[in-house]
C-alpha cells in the first residue's frame, strides 16, 4: 500500500505539471484552452526533432522550444483568443476545439502515426531508482519530474504574487476595465499569460516525451488528465493543482494494484465525486487546495 501511494504522489506530480499551464490561463483570462493536450504533444515533437535531427544537448533543445512555443502562445492570444473572446465566452472553447484538431492532424500528416519517445536522450535516467527501506524502489526520472512541478508552481507563485508582471496579470484577471484605468495593457498582459502558459506546456511535454511515448493524437488523454488534476484541486489555484495531481495519481496507482483496468476507472471516478462534491458541498470540495496553499507561502 505504502508504495502504491508513494508512486501515485510521483506521479500526481506529472499531472500537476501538464494541468499547470491550463489551471494558470483560466485564472486569468478565465479561458478553458482545450487544445491544450495538443499543444503538449506538438512541444514533445518540437524537442524531438530538434533533439534526433541537430543532435543537440536535450537541455538547449528545451531552451529553444520553451522560446518557440512562447512566441506561439503569445501568437495564440492575439490571432484566436483575443479574437474569440469578443463573441462570448463559448466561442474560445470552440476555437481550442478546432485548434487542437488541426493540430492533431497537421502532427499526424507529418510524423505519421508511429510513436516516438525521447527515452534513448536521457540514458539510465529514463529506468534508473534508489532502493528505499522495505523493499521500494522510486524511479529517479518520476522524482526529478515532481521536484520539477514544486519549482515551476513555486516560480509561478512567487511572479504572481512579487513582481509587477504578476500583479498585473492578477489585476487584468480580477477587472480587465479598472486594470486598463490604471495604465495596465490588459492586451498585452494576457498575451504575456498566454506565452508563460505555453512555456510550461512545453515543459510538461518534453516530460511526457521522457517518460512515455507519444503520437500525433496522445493530446486528447493529456488534456483529459490535465483537466481532471484542475478540477480536483481547484480551478485556478496553483497549489490546488498540485494537490489535485497528487490525488489523482494516488487514485490512480491504486486503482491499478486492485485492477487492470483500475488505473483510469479510480481516476475517473475520485474526478466525479469531487465535482459533485463541488456542487453540493463546496467548502469540503476546496479542502485539498486550502490545506496545501496553507503549508506554502504565498
Amino acid at each position: 500500500m505504502l508504495n502504491q501511494i508513494l508512486q501515485g504522489v510521483l506521479l500526481g506530480g506529472y499531472y500537476a505539471l501538464i494541468a499547470c499551464g491550463l489551471s494558470f490561463m483560466f485564472s486569468v483570462m478565465r479561458i478553458i484552452n482545450l487544445a491544450h493536450g495538443s499543444l503538449a504533444i506538438a512541444a514533445a515533437y518540437l524537442i524531438f526533432v530538434l533533439s534526433e535531427r541537430s543532435q543537440l544537448p536535450l537541455w538547449l533543445c528545451l531552451v529553444l522550444a520553451v522560446a518557440a512555443m512562447s512566441i506561439c502562445g503569445w501568437l495564440l492570444h492575439r490571432l484566436v483568443l483575443e479574437r474569440s473572446s469578443r463573441g462570448g465566452q463559448l466561442l474560445p472553447i470552440l476555437s481550442t476545439f478546432g485548434l487542437s484538431m488541426v493540430i492533431d492532424n497537421a502532427l499526424f500528416e507529418q510524423f505519421g502515426a508511429d510513436t516516438r519517445s525521447l527515452a534513448n536522450a536521457i540514458g539510465d535516467l529514463s529506468w534508473d531508482s534508489w532502493e528505499l527501506p522495505g523493499g521500494i524502489f522510486v524511479g529517479k526520472l518520476p522524482v526529478f519530474i515532481f521536484v520539477t512541478a514544486v519549482v515551476l508552481l513555486s516560480a509561478l507563485q512567487i511572479m504572481l504574487s512579487r513582481t509587477a508582471l504578476g500583479r498585473a496579470i492578477r489585476a487584468t484577471a480580477e477587472d480587465p476595465d479598472t486594470a486598463g484605468l490604471v495604465g495596465i495593457d490588459a492586451r498585452r498582459v494576457n498575451a504575456m499569460a498566454a506565452a508563460i502558459a505555453l512555456s510550461t506546456v512545453t515543459i510538461a511535454g518534453m516530460f511526457l516525451a521522457m517518460r512515455a511515448t507519444f503520437e500525433p493524437y496522445s493530446g486528447s488523454q493529456q488534456l483529459l488528465f490535465a483537466f481532471e488534476a484542475t478540477i480536483i484541486g481547484g480551478v485556478g489555484s496553483l497549489w490546488g493543482t498540485l494537490a489535485g495531481g497528487v490525488i489523482l495519481g494516488i487514485a490512480q496507482s491504486l486503482g491499478a494494484s486492485l485492477h487492470p483496468l483500475g488505473f483510469l476507472i479510480a481516476g475517473h471516478v475520485v474526478f466525479l465525486v469531487i465535482l459533485l462534491a463541488r456542487l453540493f458541498l463546496p467548502k469540503l470540495a476546496s479542502l485539498p487546495a486550502r490545506i496545501v496553499k496553507r503549508g506554502v507561502p504565498a
